[in-house]
């Protein structure tokens, strides 16, 4: 053969190969198995024939999300301007992986109509979609990409609000008006403040958590007018809307209401304690500790034991006098030991016949903490006790069983008179045999999840002759007992704790809390009771009893199952959770839900550094109800390694999650993301746009962007 004819013979070969390949590829596109239709795609792509175009349109529309993907994809490198369209409607695919290859596709393009789909889109699509988009601009080498969208979406929102809030039907335009708030535009504040007066209440009040929400405080003065309202819809949003406007100016008309002893009295009291300390503030707390409800009064005085307390005058006056005696010894509940030159004042009313005024003043020399009253509270005991011997005395003598007898055990096979022959006894096996597969099974899974087997508790008495209400004096002398460490008091709460009425039990258990390490380790085992207002007390009780208690809770919550919210809310409300507790904090964020919110607040409190990969690999789950409260944590412990993962959070569409993001990054120093927090800056929500300045404020603060 002649040298010469070997190229051609080679080319031949290459030809006839390519064609062949083509047609398998061709094929492939008609597979029922998606992964080989997307393949198929792919490899056309590549071969860059103009004519597949109409093969990558019609793969577009494939069932198959992988195969839609790989069309983006195809379609972008065509850089073909007719298919501008098809690719915008795939950015708004269903699935956020053909949404990002469809963005990067555009970017391909290159031309307006493929940048103003990638802008318009921004503000529609999720975090991953919307970081992909800012990607996909640069690479058409769009200046200040991340701001150009930013902007863009903030526009839009603020025309659709504005003209819907003009326009729109009024469940729309309540809407309208708290989003316009939430821009804390000074347009926003003065298009919302002539609606607070609008004859339609539900929209004036939601121009006045607008307001609330803008963060202006030239609208403090009209909406504490609003106090003196009837309406407790509108009186409610103005509450809500000074507590967030923070001005100690309207405690005064603040204090009014919540010594007003009304529905909205607890609301007011919230808002007082949530201003900064201020002459105006201490003087309205002070007021409500005096003249409130019991429950706002106790709330006042607690807040001014750290304050130092409040003038004991007045209060002294009120003890004087029988008239005035309960609202005297509530301040006294409430101020606790700083009330303490009044002891002598309050100690008389222990004597008291008035079963109520006796009441408060146990509770209040209880909270004083003077060791002093204990004969007098030991003498009530024992009166009280033997009040209650005769109601509470056995009146069945022998032992009542603690198991059923055979024929009522509702676990044993029925010898039902209905059921007869071969047919009833083949049904009653087999319903026994279910009842025990169903037990096996929930004992498997106890075991599994590591939590103790809670059984009823065996009644003592066929029928209880005393009603709870009526144990409670003693219930509140077991309680001051246990808090004042009088002597016996562990022998006789441990004899309490079993006790077969819930009032009595719990007031045991919380005593018990005082004593040390033995009564914590008694006190401890109430947790696993199945009474939720018995585990509430006694968490809260271990909670505030010290490092003891504190780490017998965080022993029992892995025990805890669907309470372990229960357990988390008392240790984040009181001093936290020690530092031994981070292993098994770090397991609640791992399990996901509400609980990891929590659990993810300690963890930033007890400066858990171990506990930053467990964070970041939280952040993972983007449906997480938890997210916010991890960005902050993981800003709390400061570690720079965390900056990368939560900055993709500047980019999230919520925009609290945006400005977590943004406080997190200035917690831990973060300086490397410039340019997004800078394009935050015109944001459309007011919260993020102060995260975000702040964040780059070398010397500012990002903490009112995150509440």
């Amino acid at each position: 053969m002649r040298t010469g004819t070997r190229p051609f013979l080679l080319m031949l070969v290459l030809v006839l190969g390519c064609n062949g390949s083509r047609d398998q590829l061709l094929a492939d596109l008609q597979s029922p198995r998606p992964e080989v239709r997307a393949l198929a795609v792919k490899k056309l792509a590549g071969q860059g024939n103009p004519d597949d175009l109409v093969l990558f349109t019609r793969a577009a529309k494939d069932l198959a999300a992988i195969v839609r993907a790989e069309a983006a994809v195809a379609l972008g490198e065509s850089q073909d301007p007719r298919v501008v369209d098809l690719l915008g409607e795939l950015l708004e695919d269903s699935d956020e992986e053909v949404q990002g290859r469809a963005a990067m596709a555009l970017s391909k393009v290159k031309n307006d109509k493929a940048k103003a789909y990638l802008t318009l889109q921004y503000g529609r699509r999720g975090r991953a979609t919307r970081q992909v988009i800012v990607q996909a601009l640069k690479n058409a080498n769009v200046p200040g990409a991340m701001a150009e969208v930013v902007a863009a979406e903030a526009k839009g929102q603020w025309d659709r609000n504005l003209l819907t809030l003009t326009e729109g039907a009024l469940p729309e335009r309540v809407g309208a008006a708290e989003e316009l708030g939430k821009s804390g535009r000074p347009e926003a504040v003065n298009r919302l403040l002539p609606l607070v007066r609008d004859s339609q209440v539900i929209l004036a009040a939601a121009a006045v958590r607008g307001l609330g929400d803008a963060g202006d405080k030239r609208a403090v003065g009209a909406i504490a007018l609003l106090l003196d309202e009837s309406f407790p819809e509108l009186r409610e949003s103005a509450i809500i809307a000074l507590m967030k406007l923070q001005d100690p100016a309207a405690a005064p008309r603040l204090q009014a209401v919540a010594v007003e002893k009304s529905a909205v009295s607890p609301m007011a009291m919230d808002a007082i304690l949530s201003f900064p300390r201020t002459p105006e503030t201490d003087t309205a707390l002070c007021a409500v500790t005096l003249d409130g409800a019991p429950a706002e009064a106790l709330a006042a005085g607690q807040a001014m034991r750290s304050r130092g307390g409040c003038p004991l005058d007045p209060i002294g006056e009120r003890l004087s006098r029988p008239a005035t005696a309960a609202s005297g010894l509530q301040a006294v509940l409430g101020l606790g030991p700083t009330a303490l030159p009044l002891l002598p004042k309050v100690t008389p009313w222990l004597n008291q016949n008035d079963a109520t005024l006796r009441l408060l003043a146990v509770e209040a020399v209880t909270v004083v903490g003077d060791a002093s009253v204990v004969p007098q509270l030991q003498k009530l005991y024992e009166q009280e006790a033997k009040g209650l011997e005769e109601l509470r005395t056995d009146w069945v003598s022998q032992k009542l069983p603690e198991n059923y007898s055979a024929e009522f055990d509702p676990s044993a096979p029925s010898t039902s008179p209905h059921v007869h022959g071969q047919a009833g006894d083949e049904r009653v096996a087999r319903h026994a045999s279910l009842f025990e597969r169903v037990k096996a099974l929930n004992a498997q899974r106890a075991r599994a999840s590591g939590r103790p087997v809670v059984k009823p508790r065996v009644p003592t008495e066929l029928f209880d002759d005393v009603e709870p209400e009526r144990l409670v004096p003693l219930a509140t002398l077991l309680r001051s007992l246990g808090t004042l460490r009088a002597p016996g008091a562990l022998e006789l709460l441990k004899g309490f704790s079993q006790d077969s009425s819930i009032p009595l039990r719990t007031a045991a258990l919380v005593g018990l809390t005082h004593l040390g390490a033995e009564g914590v380790a008694i006190a401890r085992e109430g947790m696993l009771e199945p009474e939720r207002d018995l585990q509430k007390a006694l968490a809260q009780a271990l909670a505030e009893s010290g490092p003891e208690g504190q780490a017998a809770l965080v022993e029992l919550l892995p025990k805890m199952g669907g309470e372990k919210l229960l357990v988390l809310d008392a240790l984040t409300r009181g001093s936290g959770a020690p530092a031994s507790a981070s292993a098994v904090l770090q397991t609640v964020v791992t399990e996901g839900g509400p609980e990891a919110a929590l659990a993810a607040g300690l963890l930033g409190r007890i400066q858990s550094k171990e506990a930053v990969p467990t964070l970041i690999k939280a952040l993972d789950e983007t449906n997480s109800v938890a997210r916010r409260d991890v960005l902050l944590a993981l800003g709390t412990l400061g570690d720079a390694q965390a900056a990368e993962v939560v900055s993709r959070d500047l980019f999230h569409d919520l925009p609290e999650i945006r400005a977590a993001a943004a406080t997190a990054l200035k917690r831990m120093g973060a300086t490397n993301q410039g340019e997004s927090l800078d394009a935050l800056k015109s944001d459309y929500f007011r919260t993020v746009r102060d995260a975000a300045g702040a964040a780059l404020a070398k010397g500012g603060t990002a903490a009112e962007g995150a509440r």
